[in-house]
């Protein structure tokens, strides 16, 4: 061992006694100490001869150095367990009843990770490497408690819990290939090569998130055409007939009986008397602050075409049209209030529905970063971060050379977006600066 560089394994702190086992055996195993930890020391005979007492030192010396490996790369806490241990086998026999368990245990453990590795599902929003990640996880648990799950079970457990979108796929390794032959790495590698295949055939883009589309009112042409025949109708008859001015607005297009400002006639909307409901003043008020007030209801939402794309994204699209941060997962919500009901006005006139605000929680790899006052619309497709919402807030951002910053009071900068495709899409996990000011506050 002298002159030879070896890495130790991690020191054991009580989790993941598995993996730390696997590593310290093979760490005992390259310094010649494994077989000081899986015997006893044989004693003496009564009469000795030299070559037996210096065989029996030197198993001594090597039973100690186990030892010392074993102390050596624990915790404190652990060393606490095995401190009265007086040999190498007992403290690893300690340690592996105490974190490994006994039979019952490991039968227990090996029976919830089967069902877990039953109940395994791709999601739609998911990629081939982040399942097979999840996947390959609960198999190597599986296997590390000693228990034979062989690649063909997992490779028929991989296809039949693929979404749809991998059926084609599915069915020409069927009739193509045995499927007891193929192996986990093949498997996979055929799959991502089809995913990547079908992305890049996408023809659907997201664009720019700026564009308002006019809503034209139906039936506006056919009014126009209408109003056209009633003038050529009325010039066919001759021309309009005349009457004598009015007494009461002095019009002489009426007869003084017909008029709207009679001073007799009361009105229905307002039980006033001296006009008629149609020139009513209040009543037209009265429609016009109800309208008002609709309009304030309305988050207005300036985005043409993100809603094309029927595929979700866990990006934030950073938009300075829509008026308020909004999402469409339930389940990011930490805190949501279901009873705050409004409208949201998408790019094509047309309104749906706001079905509650609250704060969100975002894992980051520093910290759970908080957006907070954020909208609840079930049916939209993108996440969006609201440039105003930000502004309120005295946040700072800037456009500029194909990229977008967001700084805060301070001048700290909190996240950093390159330009994609005429977009800001934000990834929260990548993009948020790792600082003390990112990893406090609210967006």
């Amino acid at each position: 061992m002298a002159g030879n560089f070896m890495a130790t394994p991690p020191v054991f702190s009580g989790e993941n006694f598995e993996i730390w086992s696997v590593k310290m055996k093979s760490y005992l195993e390259a310094s010649g100490l494994w077989e000081a930890v899986t015997s006893e020391i044989q004693s003496l005979s009564e009469n000795p001869t030299v070559a037996e007492i210096r065989n029996y030192n030197e198993e001594a010396r090597t039973r100690s150095k186990a030892k010392t490996c074993i102390h050596s790369e624990v915790s404190d806490v652990v060393f606490t367990r095995i401190i009265n241990c007086e040999t190498a086998k007992e403290a690893w026999d300690t340690l592996r009843e105490a974190f490994h368990g006994n039979e019952r245990t490991r039968q227990m453990q090996i029976l919830t990770l089967r069902r877990e590795f039953e109940m395994l599902r791709m999601k739609d929003n998911e990629t081939i490497k982040e399942y097979f990640d999840r996947l390959l996880i609960v198999v190597n648990k599986i296997c590390l408690l000693r228990e034979d799950l062989p690649d063909s079970r997992v490779v028929e457990k991989v296809l039949v819990s693929l979404p749809e979108r991998f059926e084609a796929k599915i069915s020409s390794l069927e009739d193509s290939r045995n499927l007891k032959e193929i192996s986990l790495t093949e498997l996979m590698n055929s799959l991502q090569n089809q995913e990547q295949r079908r992305m890049l055939r996408e023809e659907t883009k997201i664009e720019g998130a700026f564009q308002a589309k006019e809503k034209i009112p139906s039936g506006s042409k056919s009014k126009k055409k209408n109003w056209k025949n009633k003038k050529n109708d009325e010039a066919g008859k001759g021309e309009k007939e005349t009457y004598p001015p009015c007494q009461h607005c002095k019009k002489k297009s009426h007869p003084h009986w017909r008029c709207w400002w009679r001073p007799e006639v009361v009105c229905r909307s307002c039980n006033q008397k001296g006009h008629v409901e149609k020139v009513c003043k209040r009543k037209q008020q009265g429609a016009q602050i109800a309208q008002e007030s609709e309009d304030e209801k309305e988050e207005h939402l300036f985005v043409a075409t993100c809603f094309v794309k029927n595929v979700t994204s866990k990006a934030w699209l950073i938009d300075s049209g829509c008026t308020h941060h909004m999402t469409y997962d339930r389940d990011m919500f930490v805190k949501l209030d279901e009873t705050h009901h409004s409208k949201v006005r998408i790019g094509n006139g047309d309104c749906i529905d706001v079905k509650g605000i609250g704060d969100i929680g975002i894992e980051t790899e520093s910290s759970t970063r908080i957006i907070s006052d954020v909208l609840y619309v079930p049916e939209i497709d993108q996440h969006l971060l609201s440039v105003g919402q930000l502004l309120e807030k005295d946040y700072t951002v800037i456009f500029k050379d194909k990229m977008c910053e967001v700084l805060d009071k301070s001048g700290t900068k909190l996240l950093t977006v390159k330009m994609k495709g005429k977009s800001f899409l934000a990834n929260m996990q990548t993009d948020v600066a790792y600082t003390s000011a990112a990893n406090t506050g609210q967006l």
